[in-house]
């Protein structure tokens, strides 16, 4: 093989590691599918069935699966984080809607929305240490950085509960607003920050007793937070009002607005945190904010009702096929 010949192949070669890395997986919740996409070509590469209402999703503390909860068939499917491929179904877990690990890695806990209870695992072996009856809907989890509490969201009933992990018990169970959504803790472990989707709005709770102690109005049907990376900043998603909010915590205010339309909720950020993916509920789309622009510069059509989202930020990702559907660069429908 001539030189010319060895630099044209190891400039393809390199080109697909490229097109490889950061692949995104997309869980289609009314589809009962999950869509893996190729950041490099924007493309959606695959496209294959998944339980039923596939909701959300979380990586296993050493990064080396992806769990994801399938709600109807009551199973946890197990994906390998660089492949991509289906490893094995962790089955008798009981309507997993949101899903999540103590920052120990020793807790694993899921939150019934259909069923309303709160189920709490020793993480090793998902064994059943209680499962915690609650009204109201339970949506989503949050951890305080001690691992010793989960705090969950109870939707329906507007409330915030929190458990002790060790001892499975209620430490308290406060009303915050009308329905509370997703919700995060700070890096000094002396805020919960809940987004309140029927009061357009995020609230500052104290981990101790609950007691709300601010409130920032955000957008409309503010929803779901997603880290900056900095320690300072959030985002957070308004689902009705179609926009991303960049909130500084420190000063507690909004810094940025995003335009992002049809039904923003959950959200990714590259490894080089350049980009961030947002799913789009109602337009059955993905979409890519371009963070030093803060614009939407492109969005991927995937299943309908996207709703969690993993971007694979360790090896080489999923190997690459024909691409189904490729992103739109045209701008947001008004």
């Amino acid at each position: 093989m001539n030189k010319l010949a060895m630099a044209a192949l190891a400039l393809s070669m390199s080109a697909a590691a490229v097109a490889r890395a950061d692949s995104i997986i997309v869980l289609n919740s009314e589809d009962a599918s999950y869509s893996v996409l190729s950041r490099g070509s924007r493309t959606e590469t695959l496209r294959s069935p998944l339980g039923r209402e596939p909701h959300h999703l979380v990586a296993t503390p050493d990064g080396k699966e992806v769990l994801v909860a399938s709600t109807v068939t009551n199973e946890l499917v197990v994906l390998d984080a660089k492949t991509g491929e289906r490893r094995r179904v962790v089955r008798d877990v009981i309507d997993p809607y949101q899903l999540g690990y103590s920052p120990d890695g020793k807790w694993f806990v899921t939150a019934a929305y259909r069923l309303d209870h709160v189920d709490i695992y020793r993480a090793d072996g998902f064994k059943l240490a209680s499962r915690i009856f609650i009204d109201g809907m339970p949506s989503h989890l949050a951890f305080d950085n001690d691992s010793k509490t989960v705090f969950v969201s109870l939707q329906q009933s507007g409330r915030v509960l929190a458990l002790d992990l060790q001892t499975q018990m209620i430490k308290w169970n406060v009303e915050v607003g009308k329905a509370p959504a997703g919700m995060t803790m700070l890096a000094d472990n002396k805020r919960l920050l809940v987004a309140l989707t029927g009061e357009d709005a995020v609230v500052t709770v104290d981990p101790k007793d609950g007691a709300v102690s601010g409130r920032l109005q955000t957008g409309k049907g503010a929803h779901n937070f997603w880290p900056k990376g900095d320690g300072r900043h959030f985002f957070l998603s308004n689902r009705v009002e179609g926009t991303v909010s960049l909130i500084d915590t420190q000063d507690m205010k909004i810094v940025s607005s995003i335009r992002v339309p049809g039904g923003p909720d959950c959200m990714d950020i590259t490894a080089d945190g350049k980009e961030l993916w947002v799913t789009q509920r109602f337009l059955r789309r993905i979409a890519i904010v371009d963070l030093a622009q803060l614009k939407v510069v492109g969005s991927i059509p995937v299943g309908k009702s996207p709703h969690g989202v993993f971007i694979v930020k360790t090896g080489p990702g999923f190997t690459a096929g024909t691409p189904i559907r490729a992103a739109s660069t045209e701008p947001d429908p008004k």
